[in-house]
């Protein structure tokens, strides 16, 4: 049975008809379908569309749906054309003609509309908690780690930080990206449901009731936007670009760092493998993993923009391919987003290993050059003083502060023996800190 096929003569060809079906992917819409229909049912019930009793027979029947559904009783699946087909045949099952009813002043233009907007809120907001949960980690790891690594540009060594200071740039990251998504969610808070087709309905409904049964701030302003929008959701994709491109960035940084080269971290066994060959291998592969997923998101992205970049007003069904795209990718982030958390929950940091790093990457080097500026001395020319000494001491295989003050003087006798301490690293760290904090 359809929903459609009064001035039909022919019925549909199978092959359409499995080409057209959504409830392959749709089915996971059951709830915000169920709850948009009952929103539906007491606002014709209210404006006496429908009968009260007839009302509360339908609202019987879509509970009954779903309670159902989520007990186990009742799977979503068949020979349906959608969430909505499936759910408005067993209503007809269950409670008979009046079931019928229910799709007064009602479109499925305006009904996939509520839908997928219930269902992107609510996801969103997970993918929001996952992120709080997973820098609530980052802030953990850091403040047990507040040891001495380089800095890098160019992956070149240049600067004295911590492992903190790194780590909570990620946290930074993280926090713009849960803004991004509230910010969507803002501005997508409005309710399609109303719009029917693309005109709105001859009915006497009441389209701000529904918007607040269902948690929306207000209706939507213009019919034909309300059914053909999904800028919502490729606004939450791009968001969702962005968040996995700095969890792969983060992924990056764990696998170079877990390498025999750098062997500043651990990762712990729960999120590495082995080769099926070489018996020492550990391999990083959850961030690798995470690393490789960020294609699939991207592609999600130009997907939905290259499907919504030439439909006219209002509803086409290229829209329907809208929730794969946008499922696909919530998998993906959710899933990136806790494997993250425990690969750093379980992370070990080789202080040792990173301190050792900063004593042979010349990290002071910035700092020497300061301290002949106090002294006096023009940046430029101290820039090029420190760098005969860098040049100097990569013949010598030793670093800046091992370097006797008699050596030293021959560079520039403005050296003095407080050098050693203006160049300490800790004493760089501090004054950094002092300075950032004022």
């Amino acid at each position: 049975m359809k929903l459609w096929g009064g001035r039909f003569k022919k019925s549909e060809s199978k092959i359409m008809e499995d080409f057209n079906s959504s409830l392959g992917f749709d089915n996971r819409l059951y709830k915000e379908d169920i709850e948009g229909s009952m929103a539906h049912v007491r606002m014709l019930a209210k404006c006496k569309i429908l009968s009260q009793e007839e009302g509360k027979d339908i609202l019987e029947g879509l509970k009954s749906i779903l309670e159902d559904i989520e007990n186990g009783n009742l799977k979503v699946e068949g020979d349906y054309e959608d969430i909505h087909s499936f759910v408005e045949i067993n209503l007809l099952n269950r409670i008979g003609q009046v079931a019928k009813k229910l799709h007064t002043a009602r479109s499925r233009n305006d009904q996939v509309a509520v839908d997928l907007r219930l269902y992107v809120k609510r996801e969103a907001l997970e993918v929001v908690q996952s992120i709080e949960i997973l820098q609530n980690t980052i802030k953990d790891l850091g403040e047990l780690n507040n040891v001495i690594m380089p800095g890098y540009t160019h992956l070149q060594r240049a600067q004295v930080i911590t492992f903190k200071h790194y780590i909570m740039a990620y946290y930074s990251m993280l926090s713009r990206d849960k803004t991004r998504i509230l910010n969507a969610v803002e501005i997508m808070d409005e309710s399609p449901l109303g719009c029917c087709a693309l005109a709105g309905t001859t009915y006497n409904i009441d389209r701000y009731f529904t918007a607040k049964e269902l948690g929306f701030r207000k209706p939507v302003d213009n019919f034909l936007d309300g059914v053909s929008d999904r800028d919502y959701v490729i606004e939450m994709l791009s968001d969702f670009s962005i968040i996995i491109m700095h969890l792969s960035r983060l992924s990056e940084e764990l696998i170079l760092w877990s390498s025999k080269e750098f062997d500043f971290v651990q990762i712990d066994d729960e999120f590495s493998t082995g080769s099926s060959i070489m018996p020492q291998k550990k391999n990083p592969d959850a961030a690798e993993l995470i690393r490789g997923k960020t294609g699939r998101v991207y592609g999600s992205l130009m997907s939905l923009l290259t499907t919504m970049k030439g439909i006219p007003l209002a509803y086409n069904k290229d829209m329907q391919e809208d929730k794969e795209q946008f499922f696909n990718s919530l998998d993906t982030i959710l899933s990136c987003l806790k494997v993250m958390n425990g690969i750093l929950s379980t992370l070990k940091i080789k202080k040792d290993n990173t301190f050792n790093a900063v004593k042979k990457g010349f990290l002071n080097a910035t700092e020497a050059a300061d301290y002949l500026v106090g002294k006096g001395m023009a940046f430029r020319d101290a820039h090029k003083v420190i760098g005969e000494i860098v040049l100097y001491c990569e013949d010598k295989n030793k670093s800046i502060e091992d370097l006797p003050l008699d050596e030293l003087k021959n560079f520039s006798t403005l050296f003095a023996e407080d050098i050693y301490e203006f160049i300490d690293y800790k004493n760089t760290l501090n004054r950094g800190i002092k300075k950032n904090l004022k």
